[in-house]
């Protein structure tokens, strides 16, 4: 499905409003990085990329102080998603690289927890992170989830279905994959609404950029 983005959005968006909306996925190419052998090859494609759409996904925890590290790392691309299973893989250097590399826009929702759990795995620098939350408060925007977001200005509803699914199993369904690709897709095409339609700032962390193009 291609985003059907809007100039215009709404100060709030109620979940009645949402759940009228088409359901929305990412339909484009998908890769899926089991192996450390083949990390390099997919990061030589991303830094090909200027903007990259990041997510990550975690086992949930259903028992109380019990938590779990990210088992997966989502960057989308304008070409493909790629998809790392760092449950398997952990987050080898060159993967780190790309999340310590200013020129490089990592976008999504509630950022600063994802990069924080990821820093448990490996120690790195993080820059180039831009959170959609900060954007959209700037501009007055009141529900500022990812879904939220995607309803508002992109004019489709994103599915919860596979949310709270194993995400550390080593064989993830279709359903998994389609879920955790979605929402880094959409992270980017909301990032590029901001950026190049409603032309807000956009602040960067790691680095200074407003109205980036």
């Amino acid at each position: 499905m291609q985003a059907n983005s809007k100039a215009t959005f709404k100060k709030a968006i109620t979940k009645e409003e949402i759940n009228q909306l088409p359901l929305g996925q990412y339909s484009g190419k998908i890769h899926l990085i089991r192996r450390v052998e083949d990390v390099q090859d997919a990061v030589k494609q991303l830094q090909q990329e200027t903007v990259l759409g990041f997510d990550t996904e975690t086992k949930p925890s259903f028992k109380k102080g019990v938590s779990h590290l990210p088992a997966l790392l989502q960057l989308a691309g304008s070409k493909a998603v790629y998809i790392f299973q760092i449950k398997l893989i952990q987050l080898p250097p060159p993967l780190r690289e790309i999340l310590s590399n200013p020129n490089i826009i990592k976008t999504g929702v509630a950022l600063d927890h994802d990069i924080q759990k990821l820093q448990e795995i490996a120690p790195f620098f993080d820059a180039g992170f831009v959170d959609l939350r900060t954007i959209a408060e700037q501009i007055g925007i009141k529900h500022t989830g990812l879904r939220s977001l995607a309803a508002n200005l992109l004019g489709f509803r994103v599915s919860k279905s596979a949310q709270l699914s194993n995400w550390a199993r080593e064989e993830l369904s279709q359903n998994q994959i389609i879920y955790a690709a979605t929402d880094a897709w959409v992270s980017r095409e909301l990032y590029l609404v901001f950026r190049d339609q409603l032309k807000a700032n956009i602040p960067v962390n790691g680095s200074v950029a407003l109205r980036r193009y």
